[in-house]
């Protein structure tokens, strides 16, 4: 009895640990306005980087290092300073969607 009763809870713990990874990606939606008024939502460059198809991690890590001014830009420094941690990856799940 106690096998299978340990293994729900190991299945149920790593799947709770496998959401809490990815973002909301209908929020990173609501959010995603702020940002694309400078970065294309279609992904076309046309002097500031494009966003959209980054994988999660890389985008996290990205405004996370915005965030904390270890990346230096004033205008992501400033954004990304207003954002926390469900919101960056909210809008990094909402822009992986949006990969060509």
């Amino acid at each position: 009895m106690r096998a299978p009763l340990l293994a729900l809870a190991v299945s149920a713990l790593a799947a709770a640990a496998g959401a809490a990874e990815t973002g909301d990606s209908e929020y990173g939606a609501y959010l995603s306005g702020e940002c694309t008024t400078c970065h294309r939502a279609d992904g076309a460059d046309e002097g500031i980087p494009p966003i959209v198809g980054w994988h999660e991690e890389a985008f996290v890590a990205a405004l996370q290092a915005y965030r904390s001014k270890t990346r230096l830009h004033p205008v992501m420094n400033m954004v990304a300073g207003r954002l926390n941690d469900d919101e960056i990856e909210a809008l990094a799940a909402y822009f992986a969607t949006l990969a060509d």
